[in-house]
């Protein structure tokens, strides 16, 4: 039995020398008093070096040109999805309260159904693609916008939202276009503010002071 703990300490050695982890072993006491010269003291906690913590640089690696946030064109596609789907919720809903108010005189059986069902079909289609057609221009705009100033700003956003409503509603004569021209300017603008808000109160409460 003692030749063969022999032996396997032989293996056992000569495979830790052939990894390179040969040697005399060390304890923790004895390595407790060597000095750290030009290292700098590892972590108590982790045993390891807090400088690899620390991130000084962006955490993902971006393309040659690219910038650090989404522009107007790769939010367009989450835009017109996003108020399609709004416009398509929103029209079922009002379908399904016209069809109740319509219907509220028959009695529940398959007729009324069918007439509620087709209601709320038919709202959420037309509010869907109402929606759809305002996100669509007004991300179209966005994008001509902004490539021709070549900046990114509030000013973009409530030029593309005035231009919207005034092509929307072009077919109305001048008096749909100038509705429409407002009712953009005051929804965007109303947008524009609400982002910048933070920003306003904070120069605000830097001027009172």
């Amino acid at each position: 039995m003692e030749g063969g703990g022999g032996s396997g300490n032989k293996t056992t050695g000569g495979l830790a020398g052939f990894f390179g982890a040969g040697g005399a072993g060390y304890s923790h006491a004895d390595l407790a008093g060597v000095p750290l010269t030009g290292m700098n003291p590892l972590s108590p906690y982790l045993n390891v070096d807090p400088r690899y913590l620390v991130q000084d640089t962006d955490e993902f690696i971006l393309p040659t040109g690219a910038n650090k946030t989404r522009g107007r064109f790769e939010l367009a596609f989450f835009t017109i999805g996003g108020c399609c789907m709004t416009g398509a919720a929103f029209g079922a809903v009002n379908g399904l309260r016209l069809g109740l108010k319509e219907t509220q005189n028959m009695a529940w059986s398959k007729p009324r159904n069918v007439q509620i069902l087709n209601m709320v079909t038919r709202q959420g289609a037309l509010w869907a693609n109402t929606l759809g057609s305002l996100a669509l221009l007004y991300s179209a705009f966005g994008v001509i916008i902004e490539k021709t100033r070549g900046a990114e700003d509030d000013l973009n956003t409530i030029a593309a939202g005035t231009m919207t409503g005034m092509l929307y509603k072009c077919t109305g004569g001048l008096r749909g276009v100038a509705r429409g021209g407002l009712a953009g300017l005051t929804l965007t603008s109303l947008y524009a503010l609400y982002n910048n808000w933070e920003h306003m109160k904070g120069s605000l409460l830097q001027q009172s002071l």
